[in-house]
């Protein structure tokens, strides 16, 4: 079954780019078209992101503190407060949360296992608004099960913003059942266009690219 790529929700096209620069230089994101990674879902990929990476750099942190504050305010107005998905989503979350002067809050992938069981952790009230925040969109899952679980706690979800997205119409369809907008820094597509105008990849190694975007549970796969 084909996983088809959509185009995500991007506010800035120039600041795609240059958030996609950044990844490319700081190795947030490496692309390896012939020689793929393995992902822990037994996919192969032609592409490995890891967006923590940018918390090592200085001048790259501050970038995408600056994008993310400006892209939530324009796409979601000033919310009470931030939350950040873990794991990677928390860092980011708070930096965001220091730059808009919020509030910050975190979603715990399971509740805790003693004390208060809390799945929410941090001071907030019940009816405040919140934007969500995540490093990396894949299928969305984790996104999805964050969100729903800071609504049960009684908080107005606004929306969702993350560094990158890899598109996949898995993720979208997840987003809208949820009803639940969200905005992304960058994604694939920018990232390929940018990758190939940096010669970080050439014109022979697109092929490859495309076609693991169309339909990545199955790339690279032995057939029977």
């Amino acid at each position: 079954m084909k996983t088809l790529y959509f185009c995500s929700m991007i506010e800035n096209k120039d600041s795609a780019f240059k958030i996609a620069e950044i990844l490319l230089q700081v190795k947030a994101v490496k692309l390896q078209p012939n020689n793929p990674f393995t992902w822990a879902s037994g996919w192969k990929s032609p592409i490995y992101c890891d967006n923590r990476v940018t918390l090592s750099y200085p001048s790259a942190r501050t970038h995408i503190r600056q994008a993310f504050a400006e892209t939530i305010i324009n796409r979601f107005g000033k919310p009470d407060v931030i939350a950040g998905v873990a794991t990677g989503g928390i860092p980011q979350g708070v930096l965001i949360a220091q730059e808009l002067g919020l509030p910050f809050i975190y979603v715990r992938s399971a509740a805790k296992g003693h004390g208060m069981g809390n799945l929410v952790e941090g001071a907030f009230e019940k009816g405040q608004r919140v934007v969500v925040i995540e490093d990396l969109i894949s299928t969305g899952g984790s996104s999805i099960k964050a969100v729903e679980s800071l609504k049960e706690a009684g908080l107005d979800v606004r929306g969702l913003a993350a560094i990158f997205t890899y598109g996949f119409k898995v993720a979208k369809d997840s987003f809208d059942k949820a009803e639940c907008p969200f905005v992304t820094l960058t994604d694939y597509s920018v990232l390929i266009e940018q990758a190939l105008k940096s010669n970080y990849v050439g014109e022979n190694d697109l092929a490859h690219l495309q076609n693991w975007r169309e339909n990545p549970s199955t790339w690279m796969q032995p057939t029977e």
